[in-house]
């Protein structure tokens, strides 16, 4: 009988073989912390006589440096006070030109998008059919007028022979009737022959405004009626022109104010971006209401735009100028944050250092601000920097064009010194 074969369980594992893989392990672990430490420590020398505390983020190095900001002297400025508001130009006139006869467009005078006087012909309507109606026309009116002078004839020798009591007198009574029914008829041909001439003369289309012409609704060839919709063409008045806009109504008891005193309140039309000033003009009405369901009332206000900068239709800003503001403190409006307890600016003091100062600030002008109170003229205020500030702060003044100014990031594939 053949003997048991050893058994291989870790149990009957010899006791070395047994802690050799842990052993291992060990020695792996071992080994990479110190090459992680030497890969990560200084090369020999560099770094000999400083402290942990003068690395770079350390309590001595870049994290007590003081912070880079740009500063503003407050000074004082005249500021306008101006009521904002949106608006949408509108044409000082504008007209759609429409046929007055029905018949065949012959020719279209005028070039689309071009200006066009008051009276220009812009087109004309076959007149062969209205030529004919006033040569009738005319024609009946000699025949009638013909019949009245010989009825009028009748009448005077019928009055010589009632004068003679050769006839009787109603028959020079109804003679004379006769005159009048033939003075009536020739008086409504004369209305018909000016009728006439009317519906010819509206064979040829004038323009009713001066203004630009607009895109043609119809070509040379169609047929046009006067119940056209459409029309021809819509002439709309450029120079001057207008703008229409809402002002919330708490604002209307100053403007109405200046207005009852006789002064021109100025009005300027700005892009849609706030960049550019389009035109300047003057408030020419007040709207009779006030629209309840949005608390504003409309203002229409007038420009010369020779330029023509504004054009129908078009979207602008528009400032309504009430008053001028002289000699008074002003503030950058970069320079104000908000806060829980309103606006305040950060001030620099004699020490370098800031502290949140609180204002109270009247109108806005574009960039500046006017200061009620909190600021003086020959304050220094940051207005560049300002997230990175507290109050008690240490900061520095740069220059804001300055690209390598302390605490500024280098531009993005700028190479470092050294490298």
């Amino acid at each position: 009988m053949s003997s048991p074969a050893p058994s291989s369980s870790p149990a009957s594992l010899p006791k070395k073989r047994r802690l050799w893989p842990w052993a291992v392990a060990l020695a792996l672990i071992a080994a990479g912390g110190w090459y992680a430490s030497q890969r990560g420590a200084p090369p020999e020398g560099e770094g000999k006589g400083k402290s942990a505390a003068g690395r770079p983020g350390g309590p001595g190095g870049r994290g007590d440096r003081p912070t880079p900001v740009s500063l503003a002297t407050i000074g004082t400025a005249d500021i306008r006070v101006q009521v904002p508001a949106i608006g949408t130009v509108v044409p000082r006139n504008q007209a759609v030109v429409r046929a007055r006869v029905d018949g065949p467009l012959l020719e279209v005078a005028f070039t689309e998008g071009k200006p066009v006087a008051a009276g220009e012909v812009l087109a004309r309507i076959d007149p062969e059919p209205f030529k004919a109606a006033l040569a009738q026309a005319r024609g009946q009116l000699a025949r009638d007028a013909a019949l009245l002078k010989n009825a009028q004839l009748d009448l005077d020798r019928y009055k010589g022979l009632l004068a003679q009591d050769s006839i009787a007198k109603q028959q020079v009574d109804t003679q004379a009737a006769l005159v009048q029914q033939y003075k009536g008829t020739v008086q409504a041909d004369e209305a018909a022959v000016r009728s006439a001439e009317l519906q010819l003369s509206y064979t040829t289309i004038r323009a009713p405004i001066a203004g630009r012409a607009g895109l043609r609704t119809v070509d040379p060839g169609n047929i046009v009626k006067a119940s056209d919709a459409a029309g021809l063409v819509t002439i709309a008045q450029h120079s001057p022109i207008t703008a229409v806009f809402a002002v919330p109504e708490d604002r209307l008891p100053a403007i109405l104010q200046r207005l009852r005193g006789g002064q021109a309140l100025r009005v300027e039309a700005w892009d849609r971006d706030m960049q550019a000033r389009l035109a300047e003009g003057r408030l020419l009405a007040v709207d009779s209401l006030i629209d309840s369901a949005t608390g504003t009332v409309k203002l229409k206000a007038e420009y010369a735009n020779r330029d023509g900068a504004l054009f129908p239709n078009q979207f602008v800003n528009v400032r309504l100028l009430l008053d001028t503001l002289s000699g008074v403190v002003a503030v950058p409006t970069a320079a104000v944050q908000q806060g829980a307890k309103g606006s305040y600016v950060y001030k620099l003091g004699a020490d370098g250092t800031v502290a949140a100062v609180p204002v109270k600030l009247g109108p806005a002008d574009g960039a500046l601000a006017a200061v009620e109170s909190g600021l003086a003229a020959g304050d220094k205020v940051v207005v560049d920097g300002l997230d990175k500030l507290k109050d008690g702060a240490k900061v520095e003044a740069i220059d804001p064009k300055a690209v390598d100014a302390p605490g500024r990031e280098p531009k993005r594939g700028a190479g470092r010194p050294g490298h």
